[in-house]
C-alpha cells in the first residue's frame, strides 16, 4: 500500500464518520471542522495502531534518532544537549509505548471532540515534533560525510546515502516512507494543526464529558496492555516485516539480489569540489566527456535505475560461523528442518580473570635400531613451562540465563535427539562470549554471528526461536510462548 492509497481510505472513513456525526448523532454544525477532526483522528489512530503492533520497532527507530542527535550536537554550541540522548536511550521502550498510546488517544480525542483547547494544542505540538524529526532526517541528505549538520556552508547536493536514518517509522513497517515524503506529510498536517487552534469553539463533541472520560481511560489501559502483549510476553500478532510466517526467505533473498544485479547506471551526478556546482549527465554522455571531469576536481556519484524488487532486510540475511564462513545454506537450503535461534545481544558481565597454562617443549631424538640402516624418531619432553594468561570470563544475567536453561534448552535438546539441527545466530558478541555461553548453559549447539539489526528484524524476542524448513519460515515464537518440542512436532510434522 502507498501513502496516497492510505490517505484515500482515511478520507473515505472521515466522510463516513462526518455523515454519522452530523446526521446520525446531530453533532457538528461546522462540516469542515468535523471532517478535519475525523480525518486527522482516523489517521492518528491508524498510524498509532500499526506501531502498537510492534512497539520494539518504534523503540529501535527512536534509538537511531537519539544516536544521530547525540553525534550532531557534540562539538557544537549545543553540546550540552548531547548527553540527554544516551539517557533517553535507556528508557526508549517506555518512551515508545508512551508515544504510541498518546498518538492513538489523541486521535480518539479529536474524533470525540474531547477538551478541544487541550486537544488542539497537543495535536499541533505533536505534529511540530514529528515535523522536526522528519525534517532533520530529510535535510541530512544534504550533509556529506564528515560534515556536521549545523555547518550549513558545507552542505552539498541532496544524496540519500548521506542520511543516517532512512525511514521515519511513521507507519512502522506497514509503509516505508522516504524522509522527504514523511517531511512533507507532516508539513501538510500543520495546516489542520493551526486551523484547530482557532476553531476549538466549532469542534463537535460526542456523548457526555463523563462518557468520553471513561472511553479514553479504558482505551488507554487497553492500549498499554496491547502494546505490552506485542513484546513483553509475545511477538507482534501481526507481522509487517519481511520475515513473516510462511515467507520463503531463500527465494525472496535470491529474487532481491537478482533484481539488484540487474540495476543499470542511467546517469552520473558530478559535484565540483571547489565551487559546489552540481551536474547530472546521462550515462552515454558521461562516457564521451568523462575526461573533462577529473576526479581531482569533481566528486562522482552513480545514478541508477530502481530495482524491480525493492531492497529489504531479506537481502542482508547473512549468517557466519565463528570462523567467518557463510552458513546461509545450512539454514535456508537444508533438506531437513532447522530450529534457528536468534539472540541479537547477550546479557552478561565480562569479568577479567587469569589462568595458568602449560607450554610443553619437545625434543626430537634419532634412535638407531638394531637393523642396520634403520632409525626411529622419538619425541621426548624437554621441559614444561607454566605461564599466566589473562582472559575474560562472563557472568550471565540470571534472568537471561533462565530463558535458556528453563525454556529453550528442553526444546533444543528434544529437537537434537530427534535429528533436527539447531543453529543459533548471535549479534554484538565475540566468539569467546558465544563459546562461554554455550559452556556455561550446556547448550551444545552450532553458532553463527550476524548483524544485530537483522536479528531484531527476524523476531522480536531475545532469544527468539524460528522453525525453518527448506528456506520457508514456518513459525517463530517469543521465548515466553515457546511450546514444547512435542507440540511443535504435532503442529508441524518434522521430517
Amino acid at each position: 500500500m502507498t501513502l496516497t492509497t492510505l490517505l484515500l481510505y482515511v478520507a473515505i472513513a472521515a466522510i463516513i464518520l462526518t455523515v454519522i456525526t452530523k446526521y446520525g448523532l446531530k453533532k457538528g454544525d461546522n462540516l469542515l471542522t468535523s471532517y478535519l477532526q475525523n480525518f486527522v483522528g482516523a489517521l492518528f489512530i491508524f498510524s498509532g495502531w500499526v506501531k502498537a503492533v510492534d512497539p520494539l520497532g518504534t523503540a529501535y527507530k527512536m534509538t537511531d534518532y537519539f544516536t544521530e542527535f547525540e553525534a550532531t550536537f557534540q562539538g557544537t554550541w549545543f553540546s550540552f544537549i548531547a548527553p540527554v540522548f544516551p539517557l533517553l536511550s535507556q528508557y526508549v521502550i517506555g518512551f515508545s509505548v508512551f508515544m504510541i498510546v498518546f498518538e492513538i488517544i489523541l486521535g480518539l480525542m479529536l474524533i470525540l471532540g474531547h477538551k478541544p483547547k487541550f486537544t488542539a494544542w497537543a495535536f499541533l505540538l505533536l505534529v511540530v515534533f514529528f515535523t522536526f524529526l522528519t525534517g532533520f532526517t530529510y535535510l541530512t541528505g544534504y550533509v556529506p560525510e564528515g560534515v556536521n549538520f549545523f555547518q550549513f556552508g558545507k552542505w552539498t547536493a541532496f544524496d540519500e546515502n548521506h542520511m543516517k536514518v532512512t525511514d521515519c517509522g511513521c507507519f512502522g513497517d506497514f509503509i516505508k516512507l522516504k524522509p522527504k515524503v514523511s517531511f512533507f506529510k507532516d508539513v501538510f498536517l500543520l495546516i489542520p494543526g493551526f486551523y484547530f487552534l482557532f476553531a476549538t469553539k466549532t469542534f463537535h463533541q460526542l456523548f457526555t464529558h463523563n462518557i468520553r472520560n471513561v472511553v479514553l481511560a479504558l482505551s488507554t489501559v487497553g492500549l498499554i496492555v496491547y502494546c505490552f502483549s506485542n513484546y513483553v510476553w509475545d511477538i507482534p500478532h501481526v507481522d509487517f516485516r519481511p520475515f513473516a510466517k510462511g515467507k520463503n526467505i531463500y527465494e525472496a533473498k535470491m529474487a532481491e539480489e537478482e533484481a539488484q544485479a540487474n540495476v543499470k547506471i542511467t546517469a552520473y551526478g558530478l559535484t565540483n569540489k571547489s565551487t559546489g556546482e552540481h551536474l547530472e549527465l546521462p550515462y552515454a554522455q558521461y562516457l564521451k566527456e568523462f575526461q573533462n571531469y577529473p576526479t581531482s576536481d569533481w566528486e562522482l556519484e552513480q545514478i541508477t535505475s530502481e530495482p524491480a524488487i525493492a531492497h529489504s532486510k531479506l537481502s542482508e540475511f547473512d549468517i557466519f560461523d565463528l570462523d567467518g564462513n557463510n552458513i546461509n545454506d545450512d539454514i535456508l537450503y537444508n533438506d531437513k528442518p532447522v530450529l534457528f535461534l536468534v539472540a541479537y545481544k547477550l546479557y552478561g558481565d565480562g569479568i577479567p580473570a587469569t589462568k595458568i597454562v602449560k607450554d610443553t617443549t619437545f625434543r626430537m631424538d634419532t634412535v638407531q635400531l638394531a637393523t642396520p640402516g634403520e632409525i626411529k624418531i622419538e619425541r621426548n619432553i624437554e621441559r614444561i613451562d607454566e605461564r599466566t594468561i589473562n582472559y575474560t570470563d562472563y557472568a550471565w544475567k540470571e534472568y537471561y540465563a533462565e530463558r535458556y536453561t528453563e525454556v529453550v534448552k528442553p526444546v533444543i535438546d528434544a529437537a537434537k535427539a530427534d535429528g533436527v539441527e539447531v543453529i543459533m545466530a548471535v549479534g554484538q558478541a565475540s566468539p569467546d562470549q558465544i563459546l562461554d555461553l554455550d559452556k556455561d548453559l550446556d547448550l551444545n549447539i552450532r553458532y553463527g554471528t550476524a548483524d544485530d539489526i537483522l536479528l531484531k528484524t527476524i523476531v522480536r524476542s531475545n532469544p527468539g526461536i524460528v522453525l525453518m524448513n527448506k528456506g520457508i519460515l514456518v513459525d517463530k515464537w517469543h521465548y515466553k510462548k515457546l511450546p514444547s518440542y512435542d507440540e511443535i512436532k504435532e503442529q508441524y510434522p518434522i521430517r
